[in-house]
This record gives structure tokens, C-alpha cells and sequence, in this order.
């Protein structure tokens, strides 16, 4: 190891996951091991298991690394919004970034602790651009305050992720998403000022 320097701490960690996250998006998690990773990032596997118990933490934590957060969009009306929430998510389920969250939700069942790093499926990191489209529509008059409850809010995320965990699909057609919101989604918020 004549004139190379041993990495540690952050910058060993940095090169790890840009390790998996590169066998991810090559391979999906399927194709992710630590050997793999261990050989792509320069080091070995017990570097890799001190910091991350097994290949699904790991996968979790390259997600994290290669997922985008998007800010919702603001067209001036509430259908309109939540119409391009769906489809902007739509396109992200639907792209090989999807396939892997898509992978990694069906190998961590039900474990919460690790569903909830995958930061597009936390449920705060969920409702959050719901809830601001929402209090926009609130300020505009479109929807009742009452609407302003999470589980309310993200109610056409969590059908549109249906689609594709329940049901398999590839992705989801048009027609679906503006079903979620003018059969679903709008009634629903409209619904919230009566109770």
C-alpha cells in the first residue's frame, strides 16, 4: 500500500455507500452483496458490517443516497396539484430508482425502523408536501382546515402505492391517477369541512 492512505471514519463510510448505491442502480438490490460492495469500494466486509448489520440496512442507506426530495408543486389549485403529486411519483415508481424502492420495501416486510429511513416513505417525509398543497388550498379557500390531518393528506400517495406495491404494476396509467384524486382524494377533502 506504498503512497495510498487508509480511509476511516466519514470518508470510509462515503465510499461505501457510493459503492452500493452504484451496485443498486446497476444491479437493484437482487444483485447487491457485500462482497460486491466491499471489492467496488476499495475495503472489506467487516468495514462494511461494523457500520451496517446486513445487506438490507445497507441498501436502505444507499437509497437514501441516490433518492431525490422533490418540492411539491404550487399551479394554483388543489385537484391540479395533487394531480402532478401523483404523477410525479408515478414516474419515480415507474424508473429504475422505483424498482429498487419498489425491491427494498418487499425485503424489509414490516420492519418500520428500516421503511422509515427510505426517506420518501417515512410517514412524515410522505405527508409533508401533501400537507403544504393542502394548507395552500386552505389559504385559497378550496378546502376546510379539518383537511389538514396527515393520514388525510397523503390518503392518494398511499392508493397510488398500492398500485404498484399490492398489485405488482408497472406503472400506473393516467386515467388511474386522475380516478385517486377526483373519486377519491377530492371528496374526501371536501367531506372534512361537513364532520
Amino acid at each position: 500500500m506504498t503512497g495510498q492512505t487508509r480511509r476511516r471514519g466519514a470518508a470510509l463510510e462515503d465510499a461505501i455507500l457510493r459503492a452500493a448505491a452504484d451496485q443498486l442502480d446497476e444491479t437493484g438490490f437482487a444483485g447487491l452483496t457485500m462482497d460486491a460492495v466491499a471489492r467496488r469500494a476499495g475495503t472489506n466486509k467487516n468495514a462494511i458490517y461494523r457500520r451496517w448489520p446486513d445487506r438490507l440496512a445497507l441498501g436502505v442507506a444507499a437509497y437514501r443516497q441516490i433518492a431525490h426530495t422533490v418540492q411539491p408543486p404550487d399551479t394554483g389549485n388543489l385537484r391540479d396539484d395533487a394531480l402532478e403529486m401523483l404523477r410525479r411519483a408515478n414516474r419515480h415508481w415507474s424508473s429504475p430508482l422505483g424498482g429498487i424502492l419498489r425491491e427494498l420495501i418487499a425485503a424489509a416486510g414490516g420492519t418500520q425502523q428500516l421503511l422509515g429511513q427510505l426517506t420518501d416513505q417515512s410517514a412524515e417525509a410522505t405527508a409533508a408536501p401533501w400537507l403544504i398543497i393542502l394548507g395552500r388550498a386552505v389559504a385559497r379557500g378550496e378546502a376546510s382546515p379539518e383537511s389538514l390531518h396527515p393520514r388525510v393528506a397523503t390518503v392518494a400517495m398511499v392508493l397510488l402505492r398500492n398500485e404498484f406495491v399490492t398489485r405488482g404494476a408497472p406503472t400506473a396509467p393516467d386515467e388511474t391517477l386522475t380516478e385517486i384524486v377526483d373519486a377519491v382524494y377530492l371528496p374526501l377533502i371536501r367531506n372534512r369541512a361537513i364532520s
